[in-house]
């Protein structure tokens, strides 16, 4: 970075860290910023179909010439650093940083990529950061447990820092209390520290939905619908709310109806998203078992049907077996899949380790397009397709639709 300037301490940033739910969090932060006026960076990973989706400013990613000369700006110092070559993310993310100074945004919501002490967003000087909810993934580089996790989450706290976070596990909890007590930070818990609660409500005009109220000193805001589906994504809501409220504690004009409006309009791909009507089919980015047991309960409470079809794959350092634990409990038949990735977890093995301690029906396809072609065969009107577990699934997904391929 210093070769480059230093864009990082150029950017007033909100940084995110967490197991589950960074995407959506940040989405609807930006989301509540750009529509009260700020000028709003946003990083997000992994991309769907271009990687020019992971930076945009305002809701637009950046452009192909504006990322091509970055990049050309960037090589030459890569080749300098060629004893210690950076990542791709790392590239990545100082692109985005130059983007972000280059367009002079006003703010700009940073996600984690991988854990947060060594990550490379990790530069950051942040206004406020947040942790979502915490749970086992990544184990072989962050641990194996939930509060050696934590303690990698937390290492994007800094001095004086607020930190916005939701309930925890006891031990996840102490662990963040622990390490915001050593760097001198404000960790506000939503639902403890902040006021709030949330209920379901179903209507003729918005279907099932979600409302959620926070009340805080500084903020109040009343009875807002989430625009996303799933009783987690009231508690990443949650999370934005605080992190908007910490925000106009610092003396940011951030209008609570120009909040609400913003959240209105948030739309993010692969969350419990319903890509085609005929056949119904879903797809969701769920790749651990705690968000995959999200998506089901997600599913239950939002979608009417009658069976569903789950097509599955994986990556193979992924909790193979948690995760087909929560497929079980809401499929009707399972279809496992190859993942496009050397990663891949192979599908026969996956069929294996399911039909083991599941007597559903479950069979194998190669690839994704046959894995679709035979889950048409299996629905009705009014049965339910769902595609998950990776985000390279979900990504090809949407180019095989695109493309007129899962016709």
């Amino acid at each position: 970075m210093k070769e480059l300037g230093n864009p990082q301490d150029k950017i007033k940033a909100i940084h995110v860290a967490g197991t589950k739910g960074k995407g959506s969090t940040c989405h609807m932060i930006a989301a509540m910023l750009q529509n009260a006026g700020h000028r709003v960076g946003l990083y997000t990973s992994p991309h769907f179909t271009d990687l020019r989706e992971r930076i945009c400013v305002d809701g637009e990613r950046i452009s192909e010439r504006d990322f091509t000369r970055i990049i050309a700006k960037i090589a030459p110092v890569v080749r300098r650093l060629e004893r210690d070559e950076p990542t791709f993310f790392e590239v990545v993310t100082a692109a985005a940083f130059l983007h972000y100074v280059n367009k002079k945004v006003d703010l700009a919501v940073i996600e984690t990529g991988l854990g947060g002490r060594l990550d490379s967003t990790n530069v950051v000087k942040p206004l406020v950061c947040a942790i979502t909810s915490i749970s086992h993934d990544h184990v072989a580089q962050l641990g194996n447990t939930l509060e050696k996790i934590a303690e990698e989450k937390a290492g994007i706290f800094k001095p004086g820092v607020p930190v916005i976070t939701t309930r925890q596990p006891a031990g996840v909890k102490k662990v963040l209390r622990a390490a915001a007590e050593d760097k001198k930070c404000d960790l506000r818990i939503v639902g403890e520290d902040l006021e709030f609660s949330y209920r379901f409500e179903c209507s003729r005009a918005t279907g099932p939905h979600i409302r959620v109220c926070m009340s805080t000193p500084t903020s109040r805001f009343d009875h807002l619908q989430v625009p996303l589906l799933g009783e987690h994504q009231a508690h990443n809501c949650g999370i934005a709310l605080g992190v908007i409220d910490a925000l106009r504690q610092r003396g940011y004009v951030i209008p609570e109806q120009a909040a609400i409006d913003g959240l209105a309009k948030v739309h993010i791909e692969g969350r419990l998203e319903i890509i085609r009507d005929n056949p119904r089919t879903v797809v969701d980015v769920a790749h651990n078992a705690s968000s995959i047991a999200a998506l089901m309960r997600g599913i239950g409470q939002n979608i009417t049907y009658d069976s569903m079809v789950v097509i599955f794959g994986c990556a193979s350092d992924k909790d193979i077996d948690g995760m087909l634990a929560q497929v079980q409990l809401g499929a009707d038949k399972v279809i496992f899949t190859n993942i496009d990735s050397p990663r891949s977890a192979d599908a026969r093995e996956l069929h294996a380790r399911f039909t083991e301690k599941c007597f559903k029906m479950a069979q194998v396809a190669d690839n994704l397009e046959d894995a679709y072609r035979i889950a048409r065969s299996c629905v009705t009107r009014e049965d339910l397709i769902c595609i998950t577990g990776s985000f390279l699934l979900v990504g090809e997904a949407k180019r095989l639709l695109a493309q007129g391929k899962l016709d």
